[in-house]
């Protein structure tokens, strides 16, 4: 008699439990050349990006000034020509803006009857990225220690793009017979959603993913493919300035010094809110139509109400007026200052 049991071919399911048996293996090993293979080009690219700002930084000629300050030295520039005979302004970036003096030169240019003069914080443009902390009391200090060495006159007119809305007013404040005026371009208000983090204010820590893109050189990639994403808008600047743009923010997007000022803007915001700019200080603030509400204007103005001479002018636009409102900016700027502030000319 024929035994068929033995005779049968093995069950199917032995083979099909068999393949899922596999299955997993198969994908590990998969995700692991996958990720040997990711990180292999993110080496190429970081050591191939660490090679390129090399080369760049050689080639590229630093402008400004290094002026020593108690934290380090910080890079100031001061427009050539015979505006130094004119009333001081001193032009503040906004946050993490990567080269201050190129990105205000359209304004700077405009300004020629005026000493000019940007001062780029730690962490900015050419200036050094110490390991201090960013506090308001610290910036505050480094920009008079760093105008009082670099022989700018005073009481000189600061001028300040967004976050340095926090700046010039704790500098009002506490410099107030140095300053002659103050003007805000888009200023970032201290009220209570810039206070964002928890209620110590105390800033976080965390993985610097914007040190990680920068020095992987993913940064690098991305505005060579798409350099509108860190050139200005408009047509007011050059095709050197514009290159110069792009590479200073892949030397120094995501460094040390700007996040934690990043990092503390609930604190400093805190800091400074119940501040309010002193009753005879002039005042002129220029709001972005593209970004401000009606609300926002409200804001504004409330906490201008103290102020005697004070003018808020609202531009068709977004944030970084100056980009595409320089003449403007520039023909306000002069008409305030010669109606508000003795000897601005």
């Amino acid at each position: 008699m024929i035994n068929f049991r033995h005779s049968l071919p093995a069950p199917i399911k032995t083979a099909t439990a068999s393949s899922h048996a596999k299955s997993p293996r198969r994908r590990l090993r998969t995700l692991g050349f996958t990720a040997a293979i990711v990180a292999g080009l993110l080496l190429v690219s970081t050591f191939a990006n660490v090679a390129m700002n090399q080369a760049e930084r050689s080639a590229t000629a630093p402008y400004g000034q290094r002026v020593q300050t108690s934290h380090g030295a910080l890079n100031v520039v001061r427009a050539p020509g015979n505006g130094r005979t004119g009333q001081a302004i001193v032009l503040l970036s906004g946050l993490g803006t990567p080269a201050p003096a190129v990105d205000f030169a359209p304004l700077v240019r405009e300004l020629g009857d005026y000493d000019v003069v940007v001062v780029e914080g730690f962490g900015y443009g050419y200036s050094d990225q110490p390991p201090v902390e960013r506090t308001v009391e610290n910036i505050t200090s480094e920009l008079h220690e760093a105008l009082a060495n670099a022989d700018v006159p005073s009481p000189y007119v600061l001028a300040g793009h967004s976050i340095a809305g926090f700046y010039t007013l704790a500098y009002a404040n506490r410099y107030r017979n140095d300053v002659a005026a103050v003007i805000g371009i888009d200023p970032t208000v201290p009220a209570a959603r810039t206070i964002h983090a928890d209620e110590t204010g105390v800033p976080t820590g965390g993985i610097n993913w914007e040190g990680i893109i920068a020095t992987g050189g993913l940064l690098r990639w991305v505005t060579m493919l798409a350099p509108s994403l860190v050139e200005p808008d408009g047509t007011a600047y050059t095709s050197r300035e514009r290159d110069q743009m792009r590479k200073m923010a892949n030397w120094n997007f995501g460094n040390p010094s700007v996040l934690n000022e990043t990092n503390r803007i609930a604190e400093n915001a805190r800091k400074v809110q119940g501040m309010r700019y002193p009753d005879d200080l002039p005042v002129l603030t220029f709001l972005a139509s593209a970004k401000e509400t009606p609300a926002d204007l409200e804001l504004h103005e409330s906490r201008l109400q103290n102020v005697q001479k004070h003018e808020t002018v609202t531009l068709p636009g977004g944030h970084y007026l100056h980009w595409t409102h320089a003449p403007a900016m520039a023909s306000k700027i002069n008409a305030f200052l010669t109606t508000t502030t003795p000897g601005a000319r």
